[in-house]
């Protein structure tokens, strides 16, 4: 790695073969688990998820919350990551670090490590969702992303620096979907309260 913007002056080579490096039988499916659970195809079943608690306890899920995640995954997961993965084209840890060097936890991917998709999804889910929720709720989505993007280290799929650059790309794509709606929501508030 040649530009010490990615590389942060060999830290972020140095934090990857640290967190890498440590594994266990029962971690490393753990770890295997975490991420699998990461994954953006699974989108459906946390949107669903999303909606039926809302359903059962509207008060600590605001509809609001839900459009932002669905937006805000459209922006990032299926136009922003892909678009950067392919244009940017950064080489995996396994293609600059080499086999000895680099643990591999289940199928190895051997192109476009930037951004990390899993840790973006899991990120703007989290961002997207957290405003409102009860303290418990917040927890375990902190928990739950810090894990997955924690994993896409740990499989030996990401430096990093592809989960920093997702949590950039994540956080202001949900910041950005969370102003527009903004006012849209007064709006439409507002006019409801008219035909009232």
């Amino acid at each position: 790695m040649d530009s010490n913007f990615y590389d942060w002056f060999g830290i972020n080579q140095y934090l990857f073969l640290l967190i890498n490096k440590i594994h266990t039988p029962a971690l490393d499916q753990f770890v295997l688990l975490v991420t699998s659970l990461g994954h953006p195809k699974l989108f459906p079943f946390y949107i669903a998820s999303a909606l039926l608690f809302m359903w059962f306890k509207p008060s600590n899920m605001p509809l609001r919350n839900i459009v932002i995640f669905s937006v805000s995954y459209v922006v990032t997961s299926v136009c922003f990551v892909p678009l950067l993965k392919s244009s940017l084209d950064f080489p995996r840890p396994l293609a600059i670090l080499g086999e000895q060097s680099v643990t591999i936890l289940g199928n190895p991917d051997a192109v476009h490590s930037f951004p990390s998709g899993h840790s973006a999804f899991v990120i703007l889910m989290a961002a997207s969702l957290i405003p409102g929720i009860p303290r418990k709720g917040k927890a375990a989505l902190i928990i739950f992303t810090l894990l997955v993007c924690l994993s896409r280290v740990s499989v030996g799929a990401h430096f990093p620096a592809d989960v920093v650059g997702s949590l950039v790309l994540s956080l202001a794509v949900v910041f950005s979907v969370r102003a527009i709606i903004k006012p849209a929501t007064v709006a439409v508030t507002r006019q409801h309260r008219k035909r009232r």
